[in-house]
């Protein structure tokens, strides 16, 4: 049996299949990113998951695809845990940019992560090549739900936001600064805590202009939202996508809730940058299955 998992820093999707390409159990844990979850989390995260405990012993082969597993230190850590637990697999540990690769497209092109976090590549068709390291939510992550959310809050302390919405925001989250700082300093995950106040941008938007969260136009959102929205994505496409020397000349795909949900801007920047996009995935772990299954067969 073959198990592979997309792993974000919210959550990880996990799939087994058995030696004929076939689904046996999806599965979901929370996020298991080794940058910034301690491993006794990480072990306990995946041992409470009553399907994966099920299945400690039987699986042959993990591919774990993962944030957070783009260099060798969180890498190993990972990896050691999924051994210890999986005690008969042959495990590989990779980081999240191989899984968007192969959920986005067989052929040459740039492949950018728009989730919890950012990142991106350039695929020529065989190999991937990095040419930026991810150095995480502090220093990098633009356009990221992460980045969005360090927005929202610093925009409300700092009285930039808009009355109206700020008054909405008080009602969604807990905004004392003590809980904050807490959270974001003291707890595992501040990055996906950041993470969780994004969701508000979408949903009232949502909400506000009964549309559906891919169809963020101009048009059709709030002018503050539109605002922070389009100035994550172009300072993304400065920073992730201009740094590749053939960026107008091969299709971009993007990977990520965070890039779903911004379909129509994403569209509207690279209109002004004139870059090709290519495909938009939500969800990777569904190109990953297709990718097995033609893998087995």
């Amino acid at each position: 049996m073959t198990l592979i998992t997309d792993g974000g820093s919210t959550k990880c999707d996990w799939v087994l299949l058995d030696n004929s390409g076939n689904v046996l159990f999806k599965t979901t844990t929370l996020g298991l990113n080794p940058t910034v979850v301690p491993k006794e989390e990480l072990l306990f995260r995946i041992s409470s998951n009553e399907n994966l405990k099920n299945v400690f012993s039987q699986v042959e082969t993990l591919h774990f695809y993962g944030a957070g597993c783009g260099t060798i230190t969180p890498r190993s850590i990972l990896k050691e845990v999924l051994e210890e637990l999986f005690v008969n697999a042959t495990v590989s540990v990779s980081e999240d940019l191989t899984a968007a690769v192969y959920s986005a497209t067989s052929e040459p092109g740039i492949v950018c992560i728009l989730g919890t976090g950012s990142n991106s590549c350039y695929f020529d068709g065989k190999v991937i090549h990095s040419n930026i390291p991810a150095l995480g939510y502090i220093l990098m992550d633009e356009a990221s739900g992460n980045y969005f959310g360090k927005r929202l809050i610093r925009d409300y302390y700092y009285n930039r936001m808009p009355v109206e919405i700020a008054s909405e925001f008080e009602k969604n989250f807990n905004l004392n600064a003590d809980d904050i700082k807490m959270n974001l300093y003291k707890k595992a995950n501040p990055n996906t805590y950041l993470a969780s106040f994004a969701q508000f941008i979408f949903n009232s938007s949502s909400q506000n202009n009964n549309i559906e969260g891919n169809d963020l136009g101009k048009d059709k959102i709030n002018s503050y939202f539109y605002a922070l929205i389009k100035e994550g994505i172009s300072n993304f496409i400065e920073c992730r996508i201009l740094s590749f020397e053939n960026a107008r000349e091969v299709p971009i795909h993007f990977v990520g809730s965070i890039a779903h949900f911004s379909e129509q801007i994403i569209k509207e920047c690279f209109d002004e940058y004139n870059l090709e996009l290519g495909n938009i995935v939500q969800r990777p772990i569904d190109g990953l299955i297709a990718y097995y299954k033609n893998k087995i067969k």
